[in-house]
């Protein structure tokens, strides 16, 4: 089986898949143009976050059997119509989750001790320290919306932290344990003090987050979203911060990603959360560490393999 790799990604996945019997080739500069082109060679087809797996290029690929995500998001893969086609479409979340879970705690503690607006003060030469106190995670209700690999590995982290962790899951059910009590979303909306998003990003979640989502809260909660930015209207937490619906956020992903291609109404909000002291954010970071380069690689070649042992 012959498999395409585009964009850069850790050897391991070629080291495996080739010691699997495999014939990888790795093209890390490669173009959607050129995979266009090329890609009724191969077999296989591996993505990160830069090649879109469209209709045009499945139609284009009459030996395609495998298409294989570096990650989490499925939602650059046409999913449904690839498996009409009775292609295999794998990801390897497992591999970044505990990445994930780690930043979005890291955040959350960030913004509740104030943590990053004290060091951008410090930096400026200014000593805030009873502006500066925080508020504790102790006794808070923790409330997770999206229950797979990264909400679970969320839940994971907040063991010994003094917080109860509910959880709710339009597509599961059954998982409450010792971690987290199994919720509706109307729970969710009367009893949470801090809600934590762990969705993809698809037609049923774009802008699940909006104006009318954030007033259904009882109080007001802090939100955290380090799925994808899609899933939030960016204006609507701008509103919700400002309005004290919303009591701080914490942001690694925003609908529009690419700085040189920011809109007027992009910069709009980009600004508009920059002047907030409530808000913590981050460049899409979550998912990435030293270690989750190699997990994600490592664990996307062994489904590949495991799928079709030559």
């Amino acid at each position: 089986m012959k498999i395409l790799i585009t964009e850069h990604i850790h050897e391991v996945l070629e080291q495996r898949l080739t010691a699997a019997g495999f014939v990888c080739t790795h093209l890390p500069k490669i173009t959607q143009t050129e995979v266009l082109q090329q890609i009724g060679n191969y077999n296989g087809l591996v993505v990160r976050s830069g090649i879109r797996v469209t209709k045009q290029l499945i139609d284009a690929a009459p030996n395609l059997q495998v298409v294989g995500r570096v990650g989490s998001g499925m939602e650059l893969i046409d999913v449904a119509y690839a498996q009409q086609r009775g292609i295999v479409c794998v990801n390897s979340p497992e591999g970044n989750r505990d990445s994930v879970a780690e930043h979005a705690l890291g955040m959350l503690l960030a913004l509740m001790h104030n943590i990053a607006k004290s060091y951008t003060e410090l930096k400026q030469r200014i000593w805030q320290r009873n502006l500066n106190a925080g508020v504790e995670l102790m006794g808070k209700t923790i409330g997770i919306i999206g229950y797979g690999n990264m909400g679970s590995a969320f839940a994971q982290r907040l063991v010994g932290l003094g917080v109860r962790v509910i959880a709710y899951d339009k597509y599961k059910i059954g998982f409450s344990d010792t971690l987290v009590q199994e919720v509706t979303l109307n729970t969710i909306f009367e009893q949470a003090d801090v809600v934590s998003l762990h969705l993809p990003l698809n037609s049923q979640t774009k802008h699940y987050i909006n104006e009318q989502f954030i007033t259904h809260f009882a109080k007001p909660v802090y939100l955290i979203n380090t799925s994808r930015g899609g899933i939030a209207d960016t204006m609507a937490i701008v509103k919700g911060l400002e309005n004290g619906k919303l009591l701080g956020a914490c942001l690694d992903v925003f609908e529009n990603e690419n700085l040189a291609n920011f809109t007027e109404t992009d910069w709009q909000w980009f600004e508009a959360l920059i002047k907030q002291h409530n808000v913590v954010l981050t460049p899409h970071l979550a998912g990435i560490t030293q270690q989750s380069a190699y997990k994600i690689a490592a664990v996307l070649a062994d489904k590949i393999i495991a799928n079709f042992k030559l």
